[in-house]
């Protein structure tokens, strides 16, 4: 079947209306409207452009006195904000200036502290043989995967390759088969 045909003619709409003649005027012509007897006069019309500037005017100093206002509330809440972090900043260091005092005076003996360094280094020596232990698991574990992985590769790719042996064996003998029928 054919396709169906979805042209559609165009019709100039500016050579259609002048074919169809001149039309007759409906409403107001232009010289109706410039004659219209509420039209303002040149003086009545700037006395109405310059109230608007004016009311524009007043709304922009309103504007501009708010923002002004508004920058005062900040300056104030800055300052306050300053004022009470600088108080905190005095007291924090107070109380850091005091514990160090208290710290000072309960220090231990010398002979504890190294005691005490001793421990954290054995400490750390066990860490990094646990850190050591189990990246040793994680690798050999990952290699074992990766050797997993291979071997099934290795059986899909041996797979694919006699299914392709029986299709080629299956295929000649459907061939065969058709010539006998011939």
């Amino acid at each position: 079947m054919g396709k169906r045909d979805t042209r559609v003619a165009f019709v100039n709409p500016i050579a259609a209306a002048r074919a169809s003649g001149p039309r007759e005027p409906s409403g107001p012509t232009i010289l109706d409207y410039l004659n219209r007897p509420g039209r303002p006069s040149w003086e009545e019309y700037q006395e109405q452009l310059r109230k608007s500037k004016e009311k524009s005017s007043t709304m922009a100093q309103w504007e501009e006195k708010m923002n002004e206002q508004f920058r005062d509330d900040l300056k104030k809440n800055r300052e306050s904000l300053l004022k009470s972090a600088s108080k905190s900043k005095k007291s924090s260091k107070e109380k850091k200036k005091k514990s160090k005092t208290k710290k000072r005076s309960r220090s231990p003996s010398s002979s504890s502290t190294s005691s005490s360094s001793s421990s954290d280094s054995e400490s750390k020596d066990e860490r990094e043989r646990k850190r050591r232990k189990k990246s040793k698991k994680k690798r050999r574990h990952s290699s074992s995967s990766d050797d997993n992985s291979e071997a099934e590769d290795h059986k899909y790719i041996s797979s694919h390759k006699s299914k392709k042996k029986r299709s080629k064996k299956s295929h000649k003998r459907k061939k065969s088969k058709k010539n006998e029928r011939d």
